[in-house]
């Protein structure tokens, strides 16, 4: 029984770390996006064409 009981919380564990990390690349890649289309923006604003 205490072989489950260990077994059900490790999978516990590894499932919050990994909606935990996913959760937090999610937001990054929405920062990085934002970051990305502003470049986008700033080229187009100045006029210089992409290499």
């Amino acid at each position: 029984m205490g072989n489950i009981l260990y077994l059900v919380a490790v999978i516990l564990i590894i499932m919050w770390a990994v909606g935990f990390f996913a959760y937090s690349a999610g937001n990054i890649i929405h920062i990085l996006l934002v970051i990305a289309l502003i470049s986008i923006l700033l080229n187009i604003i100045r006029g210089n064409k992409a290499v």
